[in-house]
C-alpha cells in the first residue's frame, strides 16, 4: 500500500515557499536545540560506529567528495564512478582505491529510500528540478516524484558522451567499494522543519527517516565531522557543491 503524502496538496506550495526561510529562522539557538534532548550515550555510540567504518578505508588512492547541494545532477554519483574508471586505466585496480561520497546539507534525500521521496515529495521540498542530460530513464518525466533517481536504478537511466552508458545508481557504485554517509545533524534539522510545517511529531519523522537511509549508508552524526575523519584517514577532498 503506498503512503499518503504527509502534504497536502493545497497546502504544498505554501510549505515549500517557506521550508527555506524557516531553516534561515530557527538561528543559531533553535538550530542546536534538537542535539541537546538526543541521549549522550546514542550519539557516541554513533561515533563508534562511523568512526569503525571509517576505518574500512582502503588503498593508494583515497577521496572524499563532499556533497551539499542536491542540484548538481549526476555528479555526487558520475565523479566516483569516473575516480575508478581512470584509476583502473592508469594502473590502479578498484582495490587500489576508495572513494567516500558525504551526502549532507540538501544532498540528503539522496541517501533515502522510495517511500519517502513519494511521501514527503523530495523532489520539491529540496527544489530537485532535473539531473541533467546524462538521465535517461524511460519514466525520467516523473521518476523523481516517486523514487530517488539513485537507487534502483535500471539499466540505461544513465549515460554520458564518449564513456556511453555509466552505472552510477548508489548500489552500483558500494558494489565497487564506493563509500556513501549521510549526515545525521541535516536530518534532525530537516525533520524538526518538516514537524513544524506539518504540526507533526519531529522525534517519530526522524524515526522515520532514519529507517529508511539505503543499507550500505552510514549515519553519522554530522556531514563535517564525516569530512574531517575521511582526510584522517587519507583522502584527498573534493567538492562537489
Amino acid at each position: 500500500m503506498r503512503a499518503n503524502n504527509l502534504i497536502p496538496a493545497t497546502d504544498r506550495r505554501e510549505f515549500l515557499g517557506t521550508v527555506a526561510g524557516s531553516a534561515a529562522a530557527l538561528g543559531l539557538g533553535s538550530l542546536f536545540a534538537p542535539f541537546s534532548a538526543l541521549a549522550e550515550k546514542n550519539f557516541k555510540q554513533q561515533a563508534e560506529d562511523a568512526d569503525a567504518w571509517f576505518a574500512k578505508v582502503k588503498g593508494k588512492h583515497r577521496i572524499v567528495f563532499d556533497t551539499t547541494g542536491s542540484g548538481h545532477g549526476v555528479f555526487p554519483f558520475a565523479w566516483p564512478k569516473v575516480f575508478l574508471m581512470t584509476n583502473a586505466a592508469t594502473g590502479s585496480p578498484e582495490k587500489d582505491c576508495t572513494a567516500v561520497v558525504i551526502l549532507r546539507h540538501e544532498s540528503i534525500p539522496f541517501a533515502l529510500q522510495d517511500h519517502l521521496w513519494e511521501k514527503y515529495k523530495f523532489a520539491d521540498m529540496f527544489k530537485i528540478k532535473e539531473l541533467g542530460p546524462a538521465f535517461h530513464a524511460a519514466d525520467a518525466a516523473t521518476a523523481m516524484a516517486t523514487r530517488n533517481p539513485f537507487w534502483n536504478t535500471k539499466p540505461g537511466d544513465f549515460a554520458m558522451p564518449v564513456f556511453g552508458e555509466l552505472p552510477i545508481g548508489i548500489k552500483d557504485l558500494q558494489s565497487s567499494g564506493v563509500m556513501f554517509c549521510v549526515c545525521n545533524a541535516a536530518l534532525t534539522v530537516y525533520t524538526g522543519i518538516v514537524a513544524m510545517q506539518t504540526n507533526g511529531n519531529a522525534n517519530e519523522i526522524l524515526k522515520e527517516w532514519t529507517a529508511g537511509v539505503i543499507p550500505g549508508i552510514q549515519i553519522v552524526p554530522s556531514g563535517v565531522w564525516a569530512v574531517g575523519r575521511a582526510q584522517e584517514h587519507g583522502c584527498a577532498y573534493c567538492f562537489v557543491g
